[in-house]
């Protein structure tokens, strides 16, 4: 719907014709109920620094707005209960999620990187409700500083924590950890490169999920009722961060210094709020039980899937 609505930018001097944001900080949403958007996290801007990388993106995403001009209908992975009011303004869409490619196709699913399966085994061994659950997909990357400002900021929470550490995490280096703190978190955490996602978070043990909110991750944290804390690093992440925090209130967001760093403190203090308030499990909760009934039999996803199927025997 975003996408869709550029020429509505342009029109309404939100952007120029090359997608530069005219208002810089002028916080907006397309319509209500919709997530707010600030215009720095345009998803075209976020893809390096590079103007002329920005621009090819930006012309990317218009030549891509033809050719959805030319579709009869769009397949979503998304629900009318999560996003109803973007789903009501493009009418070729039709949600028929929320579907995690992970539980559809196994293996086939398309990771890059191989699984630790020896963290649910660790998982098995934690208190309910008891783990924070850390993973940013696999193209997020930190500089040395805010690497390890999580690290120490995971040790403060004094909670249990599985991490997932990828080996390309941190920009042109390996992990860099804070001196000694491997030694210290040997009892509270478990670190891997890559874990069973789908698996992880519908884990009893589970508190909470630091997610960099990429859409698979927001829809699998969803489906197994789990709060966010909210990371997003480039791309559509921003928006759902926005519907995360400000329409579903799932999950809260990480403020940032004057440095753009998130502090150890920020996480510390973020962990203990969203974990000690039990309406945020609550809402999560009702959450995933209006999108797994959307999937189930007679529900709006399932309908709507149904319906297409009958359009294209037609």
């Amino acid at each position: 719907m975003f996408f869709l609505r550029i020429p509505k930018l342009i029109e309404d001097g939100l952007i120029d014709a090359n997608g530069t944001p005219l208002m810089k900080h002028k916080m907006f949403q397309l319509s209500p109920m919709t997530p707010v958007i600030q215009p720095m996290n345009f998803a075209w801007l976020s893809f390096g620094n590079s103007p002329s990388t920005q621009k090819f993106m930006f012309d990317f995403l218009r030549l891509n707005n033809k050719a959805v001009e030319t579709a009869d209908w769009i397949l979503c992975n998304s629900s009318l209960e999560l996003e109803p009011e973007a789903c009501n303004l493009v009418p070729k869409v039709l949600p028929i999620g929320l579907l995690s490619a992970a539980n559809r196709f196994g293996n086939l699913s398309g990771n890059f990187w191989s699984e630790d399966p020896t963290c649910l085994q660790w998982l098995n061994q934690q208190s309910p409700g008891s783990v924070i659950y850390v993973a940013f997909g696999s193209s997020t990357v930190f500089d040395e500083i805010q690497f390890q400002e999580l690290a120490l900021g995971l040790e403060l929470t004094k909670k249990p924590f599985l991490w997932v550490v990828r080996e390309d995490i941190i920009k042109g280096k390996h992990q860099f950890y804070p001196q000694g703190f491997k030694e210290r978190v040997s009892n509270q955490g478990k670190i891997v490169s890559w874990a069973p996602q789908v698996a992880v978070l519908g884990h009893s043990s589970i508190a909470c999920f630091i997610s960099h909110c990429g859409w698979n991750s927001t829809i699998e944290g969803v489906s197994n009722g789990v709060p966010f804390l909210c990371w997003p690093y480039f791309s559509d992440q921003f928006l759902n961060e926005s519907y995360i925090y400000d329409i579903w209130k799932v999950g809260f967001k990480l403020r940032r210094d004057e440095r753009g760093t998130i502090r150890k403190e920020e996480i510390r203090t973020k962990v203990e709020q969203l974990v000690g308030d039990e309406d945020f499990k609550t809402r999560a909760v009702e959450l995933k039980q209006m999108v797994t009934k959307s999937i189930g039999e007679g529900g709006n996803s399932d309908k709507t899937f149904k319906n297409f199927v009958d359009w294209l025997k037609s």
